[in-house]
């Protein structure tokens, strides 16, 4: 997918100074790039054997969001904080240039079993490894990981017990 390539930017020094960060909104911008990514993301393994799809505030739900309406599975969403009513779970976890956290609502999960989390990037695995632990925390499985872009670099993928696809890798 070299021409998707062509549409993830780097800045450097963004956020902060030492990081490369990539910016993958210029992929929606092209409408039949964003097409050919969705419908290789929803033929994932990991996206046709769950039973819901987790994405992750907030470039996570341009991508999970467009997979759920290929592929007619529920979508429910890891929110930073502040961004959820209702009866919420939390967990922190620390960023490459920081801490947060992100949240779920506890009536989401008593209706699905099995999850696929949807990123657009996986650098450090902070995020992921954050969303993971609040589903296995609540009796919940984790069937894998697709991203559209991994820095793999960072080693994040060996974090993990579970499967990764990236469509891209750094």
């Amino acid at each position: 997918m070299k021409k998707l390539e062509d549409l993830i930017l780097t800045y450097k020094d963004f956020p902060k100074k030492g990081i490369n960060f990539k910016d993958v909104l210029g992929i929606i911008q092209e409408p039949a790039v964003f097409k050919e990514l969705i419908l290789k993301m929803s033929s994932s393994k990991i996206i046709k054997n769950c039973d819901a799809i987790i994405s992750i505030d907030a470039r996570g739900f341009i991508f999970g969001s467009a997979i759920s309406f290929q592929t007619s599975k529920p979508m429910v969403v890891a929110r930073k904080p502040g961004k959820l009513p209702g009866d919420i779970i939390k967990q922190n976890y620390n960023l490459e240039y920081g801490e947060s956290s992100l949240s779920l609502q506890r009536s989401v999960l008593r209706k699905y079993d099995s999850f696929a989390v949807v990123d657009d990037l996986l650098a450090t695995g902070g995020t992921v490894n954050c969303v993971s632990n609040l589903l296995r925390n609540n009796g919940k499985e984790v069937l894998g990981l697709i991203t559209v872009v991994e820095l793999t670099k960072l080693g994040a993928r060996s974090k993990f017990d579970f499967p990764i696809e990236s469509i891209i890798c750094f």
